[in-house]
């Protein structure tokens, strides 16, 4: 079984996060700019098995596609077409940042280093990949149940 790797895509850095090899809990993996994410993840891919990307989608309190769309939209056509035979899931990312800023400040982490947002990309990444696991397996559940 292979990881699965998570995307914040934003304009000025995109967040990564990734699982376990057995797909049980997510962890931040790293921030890239957007000019260094091909090589990157090409070079991620040759060291590590990836079954699977999530890419957190940008969506309005009303669920509909936020303007950001315009922005991440080329960017999911290009990976999809760049790796075909990958899985491709998304995910609602409404609120990952300031859930990931809380987290931070959960966490004890100083407000100096708070100011670094490649760490909160990364930490809203693995909120993001968190939250597929959560939903995966809890659909399971509901499956087996019926």
């Amino acid at each position: 079984m292979g990881r699965i790797i998570a995307i914040d895509y934003g304009t000025k850095r995109i967040g990564l996060a990734v699982t376990d090899p057995m797909q049980i809990f997510a962890s931040p993996l790293n921030t890239v700019s957007p000019k260094e994410f091909d090589s990157f993840i090409e070079d991620y891919l040759k060291s590590e098995e990836v079954d699977a990307f999530v890419i957190g989608y940008p969506v309005q309190m009303n669920n509909q596609p936020s303007e950001s769309v315009k922005y991440i939209n080329p960017f999911i056509k290009k990976l999809k077409k760049a790796f075909p035979e990958k899985h491709f899931h998304l995910v609602d990312e409404r609120f990952t940042s300031r859930m990931a800023f809380r987290t931070m400040i959960d966490g004890g982490v100083k407000k100096k280093d708070r100011q670094d947002k490649s760490m909160v990309d990364k930490i809203s990444a693995s909120i993001i990949l968190q939250s597929f696991l959560d939903n995966r397996s809890n659909n399971k559940e509901n499956i087996k149940l019926k």
